[in-house]
């Protein structure tokens, strides 16, 4: 996997980014999962920097995390894992990567076509952060909780993430045009 340096820098902030949102700008709730804006940079990741460098971003995000330093919403090491939440860090990985690849396809840029491409990197984060949150609450807590008990819970959370989706899609429809046109964001 080639990368230029634009990309790695770019990563490298993106993952910032990342880090950012999950500690400076996280809410905590009663629910254990705070309120922070880490898929709004997921998204852009992946509309901003295609599949290879959106992927690297979260992956550089992840292995910082994983180093123990206290990157994630509450901490970071490699015991993160266990986490129930940890499955929505794993989401972002595969959303930025999904993301990417549908825009690095991607001929016309319109409203429509970038919000749908947010929304399948939307819904892989929820499905497998939803499905993880699951097993690590029955499997390795022993919290019996079911499936829909987790989504119905994750409700408020995704309504926003989805209000936050409308807003990424709508200042990538016209940052995008651009940053191709200046030649940093090339299509396949």
């Amino acid at each position: 996997m080639k990368i230029e340096l634009r990309q790695m820098i770019m990563s490298g902030i993106f993952a910032a980014l990342m880090i950012v949102s999950a500690r400076t700008l996280s809410i905590p709730t009663p629910f254990g999962v705070p309120i922070t804006f880490q898929l709004f940079f997921c998204v852009y990741a992946g509309l901003l920097l295609g599949a290879k460098a959106g992927l690297l971003s979260q992956i550089v995000y992840i292995l910082i995390g994983f180093t123990g330093l206290p990157v994630f919403t509450a901490g970071g090491g490699i015991n993160y894992v266990l986490k129930p939440t940890f499955g929505y860090i794993i989401g972002f990985a595969f959303a930025a990567f999904i993301i990417g690849l549908m825009v690095d396809h991607m001929k016309e840029v319109t409203f429509i076509k970038i919000l749908t491409v947010s929304v399948m990197g939307y819904l892989a984060v929820y499905i497998i952060g939803n499905v993880y949150f699951y097993g690590v609450l029955n499997l390795y807590l022993k919290k019996p909780i079911t499936l829909f008990a987790v989504f119905n819970t994750m409700g408020l959370y995704m309504l926003k993430d989805f209000v936050l989706l409308i807003l990424a899609a709508s200042t990538a429809t016209v940052i995008i045009p651009v940053l191709r046109r200046a030649g940093y964001v090339r299509i396949a």
